[in-house]
């Protein structure tokens, strides 16, 4: 069975939409990417089941993703379906604190900057860390986001999933093997919602902290640049970026793509790079580091639509 054939299952069925064909560039902060078969908005929990089961009924592979911050796309594109998060799963509340309630609860599909902004505007705190962050709520939680001391995973207190052909669960957030950049969650599950933790603070000293992590993000970060932030996980007791930046690495160029001299953990899209161009980067850094230091440099990215 072919992805046309899924596509005119689909088509007359989604709440939301679904694309032939649609080409992934649109979709990466890179800026990079060949076309995926088909690009499918879910709009509901009733799309998504509708979507898992006529994948599995089409035998067509797919993945899900948030806003494609820390992708990197095959120039080839992917062949099967790339799923997004649609207008169910983007809403979110905030606690009653007269209450005594103490979580925000969001769709996985909400944009994580939304959430920083809606708590620090309600003088919540515990959000902080997460300022400059891009991406999706469900995409932080899945690679547990966030900075050197921080993380996502400290804050959640439950998480709610789809099993692909089982059904809703819910994961209390300590039941989760929280790790760096990983939340443990088995292949295949799908965040569709979860609580934080916040709680009540002056937005004064929430602000405060904001700026000064944001003003270092732009000191320390090619922000205006396409790219999918760091590239590298660090290594335990020591940084990525330091060891690339120590082998003199800054601006090392291949076709269009670039180690940023700014940070040197971050692979930049000077205006025409493909996913070749990167992937060769990332191949030379890690065989570099790999020789010189004997350490093996693991990819924090997602590569998508290549055979490895």
């Amino acid at each position: 069975m072919t992805a046309f054939d899924a596509y005119c299952t689909l088509r007359g069925i989604l709440e939301g939409s679904i694309y032939c064909d649609e080409p992934m560039v649109r979709h990466t902060s890179f800026r990079i990417g060949g076309p995926a078969d088909l690009f499918i908005e879910c709009a509901s929990i009733r799309d998504l089941n509708n979507v898992l089961n006529t994948l599995a009924t089409h035998q067509l592979p797919w993945t899900i993703i948030g806003k494609g911050s820390n992708l990197l796309v095959s120039d080839e594109g992917f062949r099967g379906a790339v799923l997004t998060l649609g207008a169910d799963f983007k809403g979110f509340s905030l606690p009653d604190t007269t209450l005594n309630q103490r979580s925000i609860v969001a769709g996985g599909g909400v944009i994580l900057s939304n959430l920083v902004q809606a708590a620090f505007k309600n003088g919540l705190s515990g959000f902080e860390f997460a300022v400059g962050i891009p991406g999706t709520l469900g995409a932080a939680l899945f690679m547990n986001a966030g900075n050197a001391k921080e993380w996502i995973g400290n804050i959640v207190e439950s998480l709610t999933v789809l099993r692909p052909g089982d059904g809703l669960a819910r994961y209390h957030g300590s039941e989760l093997p929280w790790r760096y950049r990983s939340s443990g969650l088995p292949p295949g599950e799908i965040i569709v919602e979860s609580e934080l933790r916040v709680i009540p603070g002056h937005t004064g000293q929430i602000r405060a902290r904001m700026e000064g992590l944001l003003n270092r993000r732009k000191k320390t970060q090619p922000l205006t640049k396409p790219s999918a932030g760091s590239v590298f996980k660090n290594p335990e007791g020591d940084s990525a970026g330091r060891i690339i930046e120590a082998l003199g690495l800054k601006g090392y160029t291949i076709g269009g793509a670039q180690i940023s001299e700014l940070h040197a953990n971050f692979i930049i899209n000077t205006g025409n790079a493909t996913a070749t161009d990167v992937l060769s980067i990332i191949k030379y850094i890690r065989q570099l580091v790999k020789d010189e230091y004997g350490t093996e440099l693991q990819p924090e990215i997602r590569f998508i639509g290549f055979d490895t």
